[in-house]
């Protein structure tokens, strides 16, 4: 009987297990990263931002709109969160109030006159939300998690091309040897 200490599997089983572990490694990784986002654990720390008084005097409202300063000076707005209190026409807080039938806005904080009718200066008061730092954090986690999923998926046919040819080799290797092997003990005729 052989003695069978030390032995492992082979290469093909090595191969196997080796590319059966990544993936479940990725999948693994995939499930933690989604539930944590999913989990809206970190939406209790958004901050409420309030604009009073924001002008608009290069283009008012019209049908050609204007975007809300709030997303150019916080480019982590919550999408959607932009609630418009209440837009008048005139100055400083002075102007007649303009009925929110004449306007939208959009989740990325565009505004967009409903109507033909246009104000050349407005004036609006409005709030909308920002995410913490552990929310911004979390996002980019989440695209570089990503990324490098697609970095190393693109990989894996070289990986497995390269596994290929090493156990090409090896059989021809084991082949050389069988050959060597039966080559030395030949065959006598007498």
């Amino acid at each position: 009987m052989e003695n069978k200490k030390g032995q492992t599997g082979g290469l093909i089983t090595g191969l196997v297990f080796g590319v059966a572990s990544l993936v479940i490694g990725v999948i693994i990784a995939f499930v933690i990263v989604s539930t944590l986002i999913d989990a809206g654990l970190l939406d209790g720390s958004r901050a409420t931002i309030t604009v009073t008084n924001e002008t608009s005097t290069v283009t008012g409202l019209n049908s050609s709109g204007y975007t809300l300063t709030g997303v150019t000076t916080n480019p982590n707005y919550v999408l959607g969160s932009f609630v418009i209190s209440e837009m008048r026409n005139g100055t400083a807080g002075n102007g007649t109030v303009i009925s929110s039938t004449l306007y939208t806005v959009n989740s990325v904080g565009f505004v967009n006159s409903t109507s033909a009718v246009s104000f050349n200066n407005t004036q609006t008061d409005y709030i909308y939300l920002v995410k913490s730092n552990s929310e911004v954090s979390t996002d980019a986690m989440s695209a570089n998690f990503t990324k490098g999923v697609d970095n190393i998926s693109g990989k894996i046919p070289t990986v497995l091309l390269v596994a290929a040819i090493v156990l090409i080799l090896s059989v021809l290797a084991i082949l050389v040897g069988v050959w060597q092997k039966m080559k030395m003990g030949g065959g006598s005729t007498l």
